[in-house]
């Protein structure tokens, strides 16, 4: 089997595989040809990549002779009859899906896995939010105009920022951490009760508010709550919102639009100099304002939608989502490097979107029927 690299587009910094993820694969027999230039971003060369092994070409070699190609966004090509694994949020992108069938490819987006014990090893979603819950955090302190910890000085006492952070998933708990670390006072809003004891560990405020629904079963994402639970979950936000310097924000709802969780007037509220940096912007942003991959002011509060800053530390989290395609590898190849697609396996079904000229993922079944 070969499996080809493709060079990502301009705007993504991160790499499939690094050079040091191809010498795995040719253990196990299996060839690997990477695009010319594909890891420059990364601070990988083409010359990293054949000195690990690889055979580094044209991109139209790549798409011509690989079996499986690997590419974090989804390619301009048209790919036919092959494999591709990648990052492509099937969900918002039903279009794509359609030119997939089309083309008899067979799709496998990481995204879509299920978030399972035994599915850590592969989980993306988790390896990259971790980056962009820490690079938040960083990029809100570098854009405030006053210090994150406490100092007490001769000229006067400064008091701490007070960081609020929305949604403690994998990104949350990491721009908790992060945030305490410079020295903030934090306090986390989250939907589930069972984040709670995580959220204190790391020495922060958990706000509470009571009748969430059950998200137990949703495989680690964040359910749509009801309109009583909203109100609450409204005036209880206000009120942490008012005080605050910093917030990060990070709801968001497979397949739907991210949930608006601090409003107009909640802005109002805030001090001039505020930031907020909204992780969710991808899929509409969890406040009204926000535009993906640009920095918006609202009467003095800078709010900065960005959901891909795990891109903007491309070596750590081309190594780490690195990581998580070979384990997926393992999944789908066979011990003669051939590959062996098992979808009885609830994680090879769970992520495979397309495959025989058909749709064969239920959720995004759903949405074209």
């Amino acid at each position: 089997m070969v499996v080809g690299v493709l060079k990502e587009p301009a705007f993504e910094n991160r790499v499939s595989l690094l050079p040091e993820a191809v010498s795995a694969l040719l253990k196990k027999k299996i060839n690997v040809l990477v695009e010319q230039g594909s890891g420059v971003n990364a601070f990988a060369s083409d010359l990293d990549y054949e000195k690990a092994g690889a055979s580094v070409v044209s991109r139209a070699e790549v798409l011509g002779a690989a079996d499986l190609l690997l590419s974090i966004q989804t390619p301009a090509e048209t790919i036919g009859n092959k494999v591709l694994i990648g990052v492509y949020q099937p969900l918002q992108q039903i279009g794509q899906v359609k030119t997939w069938t089309a083309d008899s490819t067979t799709v496998f987006s990481l995204d879509m896995l299920p978030r399972t014990t035994r599915a850590q090893s592969m989980d993306v979603l988790s390896s990259q939010a971790n980056i962009a819950g820490y690079k938040a955090v960083l990029l809100a302190a570098s854009g405030y105009s006053r210090y994150f910890p406490m100092f007490m000085t001769a000229a006067g006492s400064i008091a701490p920022a007070k960081v609020l952070i929305l949604g403690a998933g994998v990104a949350g708990l990491q721009a908790i951490a992060t945030a305490k670390r410079l020295g903030a006072v934090v306090e986390v809003f989250d939907t589930r009760p069972a984040v709670k004891e995580e959220v204190m560990s790391l020495g922060a405020k958990f706000v509470e508010v009571e009748g969430a629904a059950d998200a137990s079963k949703a495989g680690g994402y964040a359910v749509e709550q009801t309109e009583e639970y909203k109100l609450k979950q409204r005036n209880r936000i206000a009120e942490s919102v008012a005080k605050s310097d910093i917030i990060i924000t990070t709801a968001q709802i497979p397949g739907k639009k991210a949930p608006i969780l601090i409003d107009e007037a909640m802005m109002d509220s805030m001090r001039k100099g505020s930031i907020i940096v909204d992780l969710a912007a991808a899929t509409g942003g969890n406040t009204p304002f926000t535009q993906n991959n640009a920095t918006i002011e609202h009467k003095g509060v800078s709010i900065i939608g960005n959901s891909n800053l795990a891109a903007t530390m491309p070596s750590d989290a081309s190594k780490l989502y690195g990581k998580n395609v070979l384990n997926f590898l393992q999944l789908i190849t066979g011990k003669e490097a051939d590959l062996n697609l098992n979808f009885e396996d609830d994680l090879v079904k769970g992520s495979c979107i397309t495959h025989g000229g058909a749709v064969v993922h239920e959720r995004v079944l759903a949405i074209l029927q």
